[in-house]
């Protein structure tokens, strides 16, 4: 009997569309982005720091942060379990609230709440230790006062709108993301009333007025915050240099985003890289999706005529809407780029791109079963499209795993106050102050609040500022890690580099690196001089592993780490024979610079025709690697391997060096 109810049943739908949306690759995905220093900060300072690491950016956001930290801990799968919660609950607070919005609308309600539950322009859901907090609780509070808004309307009771206002506050008031919603409950509002314009307006002000008082207040708040308080993040810039044509750049860039591309956007993302897997499923399950909904949605429809009046009005609030949402993000002269992690404001641009594709379904559609299947089309995209995001989450987490490794296998352990330089690592969804937290994580277990112990810093982004102000010796680094320091300097630094295809290594200038990697940025090639492998520690008791993540296969990297290691610790026989094990497993670089240490091992052991054999290797895959093979191959002349140094300058003249 419980489940014959269509309210269990649609609810039940709303629970299922969700974790077909956003859980099917769930085990496979991690934490991204700022999860990691959040996480870091739950493990070993605990959750009651959050109140003093938000006070300087979002004082308001600490709150939320310790109670949810202090009920789930910081294990990656938890947290993706949570996220899953967090999104039944947005879906059932949109199903609600548009409940209440539309009572006479019901069978609309529902559709518009699935497509805010899949909303294809937010592609930030795994990225969920940060996001949860930061904003999609938040946003839960902003549906469920609107929703209230519109019940007292029905209700007259003070309660419900006192209700309205306090969770306002808690929407508002944690982050600046969703500033300029506000606006739309006023377009509710005039929608909602009967009469004249002027009569409505009056109506609707009147209704408005409390909540008009808050977001003033927010406003004063933010204003004070901004520009006197301690906030330390985004600058207000956009306001600073006002140009009209930029403003209308960005609105139109806004409207056609998520007004009509968002509810499309997988089909060219899948269309242009068929036949690839990912692709083929992500259709699949698109049409798989629609082939189900689309039944069982017509089945419970109500028969709801055609009202063009409702149409416009929709498309008229939902454009405001979509501007209102923007206009946080533009404030910051932030872009709003898709499937990148910009798409994060998105989340306040969701209910105006709702309303909108409603009033153009609306206004479109002949009749409510022609609205129910393009609208369960749109659904089904944005499960698709969800979908998709969730293997690229999966790809990243995966590709964390293997970095995290590699430089465990690398680098055993560290020297305390050691600083990390690279220009970039790559990898799209984590930054330098990312990768901070987990490294610290792995190198320093057993931390207690004291100066951060390790730091990777991108040279590419912070050359030149007042964290990295050059690429030279004894220049102090600090840096304020939320609530901890790092103190350090770039004479206590080690150079790291890994491209997009290839292993991880350590750049050492006693090896000539600077000449062999002449052709990367120079903000890599410029920090190879400060590199210093002594800060290695080579044999340590208890060898760094990385958290969260099983040791994977030994492949090609696994070879290459440990003979880098074994090489710099003096031990060419231990390199050579690494060199054996993958030569045996049929194992190839990606990157043919990674045959530069076994060359170097073998000669070094005395095997020179193993050396010049892998040499010609190298060379015949990439003939630009010349000056890599014949710097080693000086190098291995110039200490006198056993052979004879005649043999090896011979063999080193063969190759065209120079003489």
């Amino acid at each position: 009997m419980f489940f014959r109810s269509p309210a269990v049943r649609q609810a039940l739908l709303i629970a299922v569309i969700t974790l077909i949306a956003y859980g099917l690759l769930l085990p496979l995905t991690g934490f991204y982005w700022d999860d990691w220093p959040f996480a870091w900060i739950a493990k070993f300072l605990g959750p009651a720091e959050f109140i003093p690491a938000f006070m300087p950016f979002r004082p308001f956001l600490g709150p939320i942060f310790y109670f949810t930290t202090s009920l789930i801990p910081p294990v990656p799968l938890y947290w993706q379990i949570f996220a899953l919660v967090i999104r039944v609950f947005i879906g059932a607070a949109a199903w609600w609230m548009f409940q209440q919005i539309l009572p006479r609308r019901k069978t609309l309600a529902y559709l518009a709440a699935l497509l805010m539950l899949v909303f294809p322009g937010y592609s930030q859901h795994w990225v969920a230790y940060t996001h949860i907090n930061q904003e999609l609780i938040p946003f839960i509070f902003y549906l469920l006062s609107f929703g209230c808004t519109f019940k007292a309307l029905r209700t007259q009771k003070g309660t419900d709108t006192v209700t309205a206002l306090l969770l306002q506050i808690c929407g508002i008031f944690p982050t600046e993301y969703f500033f300029g919603i506000e606006g739309i409950r006023f377009l509710l509002l005039l929608s909602f009333f009967q009469g004249s314009l002027p009569e409505r307006f009056t109506k609707a002000i009147k209704i408005w007025l409390p909540y008009l008082l808050i977001w003033i207040l927010n406003a004063a708040w933010l204003y004070y915050y901004y520009n006197f308080g301690p906030y330390n993040s985004y600058e207000v810039t956009a306001a600073q240099s006002p140009n009209l044509l930029f403003f209308l750049t960005q609105a139109l860039d806004a409207l056609w985003k998520a007004g009509f591309y968002i509810w499309i956007q997988i089909l060219p993302l899948t269309l242009s890289s068929l036949p690839a897997p990912a692709s083929l499923l992500t259709l699949g399950l698109a049409a798989v999706s629609f082939a189900l909904l689309t039944p069982a949605l017509l089945r419970s429809a109500q028969d709801e005529p055609r009202d063009f009046t409702f149409g416009i009005s929709m498309i008229f609030i939902g454009a405001i809407g979509i501007l209102l949402g923007r206009l946080p993000s533009l404030a910051a002269s932030l872009p709003l780029t898709l499937q990148t992690s910009y798409d994060r404001f998105m989340v306040s641009i969701m209910p105006g791109g709702t309303l909108f594709v409603l009033g153009l379904v609306e206004l479109l559609a002949k009749n409510s079963r022609a609205r129910v299947i393009v609208l369960t089309a749109l659904v089904a995209l944005g499960i698709g499209q969800q979908f998709f995001n969730a293997n690229i989450f999966r790809r990243d987490w995966q590709k964390q795993g293997e970095i995290y490794w590699q430089l465990a296998w690398r680098i055993p352990a560290l020297e305390p106050n050691t600083l990390l330089l690279t220009h970039q690592m790559p990898i799209d969804y984590e930054t330098d102050l990312s990768f901070t937290a987990p490294i610290n994580w792995m190198y320093a277990p057993g931390y207690t609040r004291s100066d951060l112990p390790y730091m990777l810093l991108y040279t590419e982004k912070r050359i030149g500022g007042s964290t990295l102000p050059a690429l030279e010796k004894d220049i102090a680094i600090h840096y304020p890690y939320r609530t901890v320091n790092f103190n350090g300097s770039t004479s206590r630094a080690v150079v790291i580099y890994m491209p997009r295809n290839g292993c991880l290594r350590v750049l050492d200038p006693r090896r000539g690196d600077d000449e062999i990697y002449a052709r990367e940025p120079d903000v890599l090639t410029d920090a190879i001089p400060l590199s210093d492998p002594s800060r290695i520690v080579t044999q340590p008791g208890q060898p760094a592993r990385p958290m969260f993540f099983p040791e994977p296969e030994h492949g090609w990297c696994y070879y290459f780490t440990h003979a880098e290691l074994a090489s710099q610790m003096g031990d060419y026989r231990q390199a050579a024979a690494l060199g054996d094990e993958a030569l045996a497993a049929n194992l190839q670089p990606e990157d043919p610079y990674e045959w530069l240490v076994f060359i170097e091992a073998y000669a070094m052991n005395g095997d020179l025709r193993t050396a010049e054999k892998l040499s010609n290797t190298a060379l015949d895959a990439d003939e630009r690697i010349l000056k890599g093979v014949c710097k080693v191959w000086e190098q291995i002349q110039a200490r006198g391997p056993a052979g004879g140094e005649k043999s090896a300058e011979i063999i080193r003249l063969s190759f065209g060096c120079n003489p």
